[in-house]
């Protein structure tokens, strides 16, 4: 079922990825704020993989944002820790970080998480739509990302009837015209390529169109 909302009509800034990286994500916050932009969105990836899961949490209620589930947010909720059978050194070490993040952010993070969904859709004032999904609009396990040709896009979009899809788990920020699809992908707050930038989307409606910029912080 759809979520009725008012068009928007105003920037909106979008991001993802933050995977616990509270420093990466303030210094993003700090720049949507110096903007006078209220409307936040988050593709997934919020709290595994950083140093401070919590804080990362506590910020995106504080600014009121709307996020959807992404893998990792999936995989806190859905692995049993008793399910972890790591092989070599590496692996022991993410299984570490996947029970420590568990810990750190106790079960009622971890219900909020649950009840995340898997997309979201905003009505525009043109009468366009955006589509905030993670990975594609039918599977939040895989991405689109910049390497993909059009059919490859084409395929992931599957005939989803939005005008803009927006989405993260690639890491690497990027935006294509599919036929009558603009898509979107916002990189990563916490885990850019580099690791000395966050990324993030401001998307401005307008009646004759969105304009999209695609910005960066350093860190």
């Amino acid at each position: 079922m759809r979520e009725r909302l008012r068009p928007a009509n105003a920037p909106m800034a979008f991001m993802a990825d933050v995977h616990g990286h509270l420093e990466a994500l303030d210094a993003v916050l700090a720049e949507v704020r110096r903007r006078a932009i209220d409307e936040i969105y988050v593709a997934g990836d919020l709290l595994l993989g950083g140093p401070d899961p919590v804080g990362v949490y506590k910020r995106l209620q504080q600014v009121g944002a709307r996020c959807v589930r992404g893998l990792s947010d999936s995989a806190l909720v859905e692995i049993a820790p008793e399910r972890l059978a790591p092989a070599n050194a590496r692996e022991r070490a993410r299984a570490q970080q996947f029970l420590d993040t568990r810990e750190a952010i106790g079960e009622l993070v971890l219900k909020y998480l649950e009840r995340l969904p898997l997309s979201l859709r905003i009505p525009l004032v043109d009468g366009s739509e955006i589509l905030v999904v993670h990975g594609t609009p039918i599977d939040p396990s895989s991405e689109i990302s910049h390497d993909l040709d059009d059919d490859e896009i084409a395929e992931r979009l599957a005939g989803d009837p939005a005008d803009i899809v927006v989405c993260g788990a690639s890491h690497v920020p990027f935006q294509r015209q599919i036929e009558d699809v603009r898509v979107i992908n916002v990189g990563s707050v916490g885990e850019s390529p580099d690791g000395d930038t966050a990324h993030y989307t401001i998307l401005t409606p307008r009646m004759d169109g969105v304009l999209v910029e695609q910005c960066f912080v350093e860190l």
